[in-house]
C-alpha cells in the first residue's frame, strides 16, 4: 500500500491508494477485453467511437496542465497513468456479475460491496443533507420572510430530485439512496450482468420502482439531465483502462452534459484523494472555458462544494489516512 499524503489543512485528510492489480495483462486478455468492449443494449451504445476518442486524443496532447495523476506524492512508484488493471476492462466486469449473479440465484447472496457498506450509508446519508440544504435555500429565495416549513418541505422536496449512478454495479447505493428519501431514481452501467443483478436485488428488497438501464457513460444515450448524479468508483476503473487519460476526457463530456444546471455530482473513489479530483475538475473547466472569458458571464461548469470529513482513518508510514475520498460538485 503506498501514495499516503499529509493532510494540506487540520481538518483535512488525506488518502492511502488502494493496490491495484499488480500484474498487466497479456496482449491476448487485452485483445480479448477489446473485443467484448462494446455494449448490447437498446441503446446501441459502444465504446468504440473513432470521433470521440480522437476528439479527447486532442484535448489531452493540447492541454496545458497537469493530469491528476501527476499530483502523486509518492514518486518512486510507476505513474499512475501507466498503470492499468483487469478492473478498467469490460470483460473483468461482465465476468464478475455473471459470478454474482449466479450467486445471487443459487444462494441469495448480495455480492461485493465496493468500499463496504459503511461508506454506502454515509455517502447516501451525508448526499441528502447537502440536497436538503440546497432545497432549503431554493426556498428561502422565494419565501424569504416565511421560514417555519423550510425543514419539513426541504425534506420533502427530495422526491423531486432526479437521481443517476453511474457505473451502479449491483444498485445498492440506489437502495440507500431510497431509504434516504429520495424516489426518483435510475441507474446505468454498461454491463447487462450488473444490471441484471441490480435489478433482481431491487425487486427481492422491495425497490422495483428503481430505473435500472445499460448504457456507457462515456457514450451514454441518455437524454436527461438529472439534479444529482452519484458515481461510486467509476471514474476509478474508467482510469485503469490503458487509455485511461482519454477516457477520462470522454467522462467529464459525458457527466457534465447529465447534471442539470444547479444540480450536484458527487464522486467517490479510492484511486484519487480529494485534492486530485478538484484538480482534474479545474482542468476540465479549463479546457471547457473561452479564452479570456470572463468569469462573471461564464463561470466554472463544475464547483467545488463539500467533502466528506467523517471516513474512518488510520496510521500509515507516519501519516494519518483514509482509503476512500467523496467530493461533491455543483454545476452551474
Amino acid at each position: 500500500m503506498a501514495g499516503t499524503r499529509l493532510p494540506p489543512e487540520d481538518n483535512d485528510i488525506s488518502q492511502v491508494r488502494l493496490p491495484v492489480t499488480a500484474d498487466l495483462i497479456s496482449d491476448d486478455d487485452r485483445s480479448v477485453a477489446a473485443d467484448s468492449w462494446s455494449i448490447k443494449s437498446d441503446y446501441g451504445s459502444t465504446l468504440d467511437d473513432d470521433q470521440r476518442h480522437a476528439d479527447a486524443s486532442e484535448a489531452l496532447a493540447a492541454a496545458p496542465y497537469r493530469t491528476a495523476s501527476d499530483y502523486s506524492s509518492d514518486k518512486e512508484e510507476p505513474d499512475a497513468e501507466t498503470i492499468t488493471s483487469m478492473l478498467g476492462f469490460q470483460s473483468y466486469w461482465d465476468s464478475a456479475y455473471a459470478d454474482e449473479l449466479t450467486n445471487f440465484r443459487e444462494h441469495g447472496h448480495t455480492g461485493e460491496v465496493w468500499f463496504g457498506a459503511d461508506v454506502m450509508e454515509v455517502v447516501a446519508s451525508w448526499t441528502k443533507g447537502l440536497c436538503v440544504d440546497l432545497s432549503q435555500k431554493e426556498l428561502q429565495n422565494h419565501h424569504e420572510n416565511d421560514n417555519s416549513n423550510l425543514d419539513k418541505q426541504g425534506k420533502r422536496d427530495l422526491a423531486d430530485w432526479s437521481v443517476l449512478d453511474v457505473g451502479t454495479g449491483n444498485g445498492l447505493l440506489l437502495q440507500e439512496l431510497a431509504k434516504q428519501g429520495f424516489s426518483d431514481l435510475t441507474g446505468t452501467d454498461y454491463s447487462e450482468g450488473a444490471i441484471d443483478l441490480a435489478q433482481s436485488l431491487a425487486d427481492r428488497d422491495g425497490f422495483s420502482t428503481i430505473k435500472l438501464l445499460v448504457d456507457d457513460i462515456l457514450e451514454t444515450k441518455l437524454d436527461k439531465k438529472f439534479r444529482l448524479v452519484t458515481d461510486k468508483g467509476t471514474l476509478d476503473a474508467i482510469g485503469l483502462h490503458p487509455d485511461g487519460p482519454i477516457k477520462r476526457i470522454m467522462y467529464w463530456e459525458s457527466i457534465s452534459r447529465l447534471v442539470a444546471p444547479g444540480g450536484l455530482l458527487v464522486i467517490t473513489s479510492c484511486n484519487h484523494t480529494r485534492d486530485e479530483l478538484v484538480q482534474e475538475v479545474e482542468n476540465f473547466n479549463q479546457r471547457k472555458a473561452p479564452e479570456e472569458s470572463d468569469i462573471s458571464r461564464n463561470p466554472p461548469i463544475f464547483s467545488y462544494l463539500d467533502h466528506i470529513r467523517s471516513y474512518p482513518t488510520f496510521m500509515f508510514g507516519g501519516s494519518v489516512g483514509s482509503r476512500v475520498a467523496t467530493v461533491a460538485f455543483l454545476r452551474s
